[in-house]
């Protein structure tokens, strides 16, 4: 974007300390840790290429878009491949959007989600799966997913209520036992 403020580059570890940051106090404490980013940064790569984002104003952390290359992220429970329009071989997972509350309602999240498309694009991606958070406030989250043109497959009722990958999670409008649903949308691209 030219003139803009902002500037957008690929995730790398020096980026780390800020993101877990963010991501924690957007989403609850234990969203993020050094752990679970190295792992997201390693489902990021594919041939040289990194489908995941951040997006910076002078030095300040002000969004970033985590994605899961295609064919580099498991399936779980949560996931019906069954009733996607796509191969499962060619569906990139979104992990997470997050944006600074300061810079909310701006448009960067779908910028950072255009940069994680092209990138997906060039790995050979063809859609991209996402577990919308369906308590997100004003239900943005759902809003800004089908706005990008995400649609709906299925609705799963207290998705991180029993995820062992969040052992630590502590959500900012349940605590530490989340009963929020997830919305498992998906967004092929063009």
């Amino acid at each position: 974007m030219k003139n803009s403020p902002f500037t957008t580059k690929c995730l790398e570890e020096s980026d780390f300390k800020a993101v877990i940051e963010l991501g924690n106090r957007v989403h609850g404490d234990g969203y993020l840790d050094m752990k679970s980013i190295l792992t997201i940064l390693s489902k990021s790569l594919y041939e040289g290429l990194n489908c995941s984002y951040v997006m910076y104003m002078g030095a300040q952390l002000v969004g970033f878009r985590l994605t899961y290359a295609p064919n580099n992220w498991p399936l779980d429970r949560w996931c019906t491949p069954e009733l996607w329009p796509v191969a499962k071989e060619q569906v990139a997972y979104f992990k997470c959007n997050t944006i600074h509350p300061d810079f909310q309602g701006q448009g960067l999240g779908g910028q950072l989600l255009r940069q994680s498309i092209d990138t997906l694009k060039q790995m050979g991606a063809k859609a991209g799966l996402s577990h919308i958070w369906m308590q997100s406030p004003g239900n943005a989250s759902f809003k800004y997913f089908t706005k990008a043109g995400g649609k709906l497959i299925k609705t799963h009722p207290k998705r991180w209520f029993e995820d062992e990958t969040l052992t630590d999670y502590v959500c900012i409008l349940c605590g530490a036992r989340c009963e929020c649903d997830a919305s498992e949308m998906i967004l092929e691209f063009d």
